[in-house]
């Protein structure tokens, strides 16, 4: 197992071979900021925030999705990767129907802590205002379509840790949703478990527990990386 040296953000950083620029600087205490990713699940590169300057190339790479190599110099911060990461939380707001006000994480919603920090006080692009369902035919969950962003965090949980495959995308583009055993409502899926590990991992207000209030579900993160060290080291394994 061969460890990589690199350089991020003029700090110079170890990495072993094989994982990622993103996995190398956060070990590193350098955070760069991310919607899809969260430890403990596969990668998937789909919000594109995390993208990071790397020397002789010339697109934006993605970190979580660049494996480290000898000698990289890479930069998480620039006014080019600021105004690339703005423009993204942007259109994120622009394309679904997020009214912080009313939403069950306003306080704790990590869309709402990008904006924060890139410092988004309006959107420069039209609001398209799409016509999304809420289901809340489970007894114990409901999922607000208004306020997804197709992270995908749920489905890789809901796969990669519960074993279930309760949920999937459909469509393309404008039209892309989340649904439930091939378009069931949530509380008709046979494979759901009722977990509760969607709702704890997704970013935003879009998969909360029934009852809460404004700014009432909070999200608990750090369950996920227990669950996945302990499966990894059989700690659950009877003796």
């Amino acid at each position: 197992m061969s460890v990589k040296t690199l350089t991020i953000d003029g700090k110079m950083v170890t990495g072993v071979a094989g994982t990622s620029v993103f996995g190398a600087a956060w070990e590193a205490g350098i955070q760069i900021p991310r919607l899809c990713h969260i430890g403990g699940l596969s990668e998937l590169g789909a919000c594109r925030l995390c993208l990071v300057e790397i020397d002789e190339r010339p697109r934006l790479q993605p970190a979580c999705m660049t494996e480290v190599e000898e000698g990289m110099v890479v930069r998480t911060d620039s006014a080019r990767l600021h105004a690339h990461r703005k423009l993204i939380v942007e259109l994120l707001f622009a394309e679904g129907n997020h009214v912080c006000a009313v939403c069950v994480s306003n306080g704790h919603c990590e869309l709402q802590d990008l904006a924060t920090s890139l410092g988004i006080d309006h959107v420069r692009v039209s609001y398209q205002h799409p016509r999304r369902q809420v289901d809340a035919s489970h007894p114990r969950f409901a999922l607000d379509l208004n306020r997804c962003v197709f992270c995908r965090r749920c489905m890789r949980v809901c796969d990669e840790v519960e074993g279930a495959h309760t949920w999937d995308v459909a469509g393309r583009g404008a039209s892309l949703r989340l649904i439930a055993d091939l378009g069931q409502s949530w509380g008709s899926a046979e494979s759901c478990t009722s977990c509760g590990k969607c709702v704890q991992v997704c970013p935003t207000g879009a998969l909360f527990a029934k009852g809460s209030s404004v700014g009432e579900m909070t999200k608990n993160r750090a369950f996920l990386q227990y669950i996945v060290t302990a499966r990894a080291q059989h700690q659950w394994i009877r003796k």
